[in-house]
């Protein structure tokens, strides 16, 4: 069935924030960022932020791994098959790999896991999707996955092509630990001069308040693998820009923030688990998603532009942070700044 639809421009104010300085697979480099948003004080924090990091050595950043990921559902008449079923899955994962690459020039299975409740089987796929985010490529070959696992297991059946196990916008645990996307870490060590000229605090305040706020207020809140001040801002903020889905911003919000004083400098650090991104694929196309895309360095010919999209984003999600985390130690410095930039907008 067809819609018939209007189309009505929606324009987010966007700025160009930075450089950064980042050392990663490409070396060191200047990067600046464009940044979607409604919040005015997200842009100048996260300018003071790369500010820090142009008097530091920079922001090392990693991509430490790359799947997306879909479950389905199966249903056995019986807990027995359905153990049966699922170890059958796992015991040719090397046959389940190749339909899938025969399927797809860029998805290619990493991982395979499973879980029974009762007589339903939940299966998780883990694969590399390329430069695409890979949520199409992901359900397509669940579903070929599907076919080839109920031929063989003939009294099972199918329930669902997605069955939550996955985990697609939604907080989970599951991808705090396997991963959903980019798991991606970034760090930086800022000398006491510079927290105290740059940042208006000391290393020893941003740690105390890291501590408290983001670890022990977590856990009290009952946070799910995460312990961070404000992710979301800045993943949001560049997904809008760069023409991504946005509702992704639900698992990319999910990571950890860890500080510590080593040899009286600053170690900050930011880990998220979940940046799911794409350099290729709907939304990409649009004019303005090119535009700043390319202004990153992130062109869609190249193979590695997702990791490096993700890479230049954990960073800008580090400068956010640690500026926001500096601002909460001095006593109304947040507010004042929300006040003098946003009142008179």
């Amino acid at each position: 069935m067809k819609f018939s639809t209007s189309t009505i421009d929606t324009i987010i104010p966007t700025r160009i924030v930075g450089p950064m300085k980042i050392l990663h697979d490409f070396n060191a480099e200047l990067v600046s960022v464009p940044m979607a948003t409604f919040e005015t004080p997200l842009w100048h924090s996260t300018k003071r932020g790369a500010l820090v990091s142009q008097k530091t050595s920079g922001i090392e950043v990693a991509v430490l791994g790359d799947v997306m990921t879909r479950s389905v559902i199966l249903e056995a008449p019986n807990l027995e098959e359905a153990i049966s079923c699922a170890n059958w899955t796992k015991n040719n994962e090397k046959s389940i790999g190749d339909i899938i690459a025969s399927g797809s020039r860029f998805a290619k299975l990493k991982e395979i896991h499973t879980e029974i409740v009762g007589r339903m089987i939940y299966v998780r796929l883990s694969m590399e999707t390329g430069n695409a985010s890979g949520h199409n490529m992901v359900t397509q070959a669940a579903d070929t996955v599907m076919d080839f696992v109920l031929s063989n297991c003939e009294r099972v059946k199918y329930v669902s092509v997605s069955g939550n196990y996955c985990v697609d916008k939604k907080v989970s645990a599951v991808n705090g630990i396997l991963g959903r996307g980019k798991r991606v870490s970034a760090e930086i060590f800022v000398s006491r001069g510079a927290c105290e000229s740059i940042l208006k605090t000391t290393p020893e305040k941003i740690v105390e308040l890291n501590v408290k706020k983001n670890l022990v207020g977590s856990i009290l809140s009952g946070g799910i693998r995460s312990a961070n001040a404000h992710f979301a801002n800045a993943v949001l903020a560049i997904y809008l820009a760069a023409g991504q889905d946005a509702a992704n911003i639900v698992e990319a919000s999910q990571g950890i923030t860890f500080a510590e004083i080593i040899d009286d400098e600053l170690y900050f650090s930011v880990n998220l688990p979940n940046i799911i991104v794409g350099t290729v694929g709907n939304g990409k196309q649009l004019d303005f998603a090119q535009k700043n895309l390319e202004s990153m360095g992130c062109f869609s010919s190249d193979p590695l532009s997702s990791r490096r999209l993700a890479a230049i984003i954990a960073s800008a999600v580090l400068c956010s942070e640690l500026s926001l985390m500096a601002s909460l130690t001095n006593r109304g410095e947040l507010m004042g700044a929300h006040v003098n930039l946003e009142r008179n907008v």
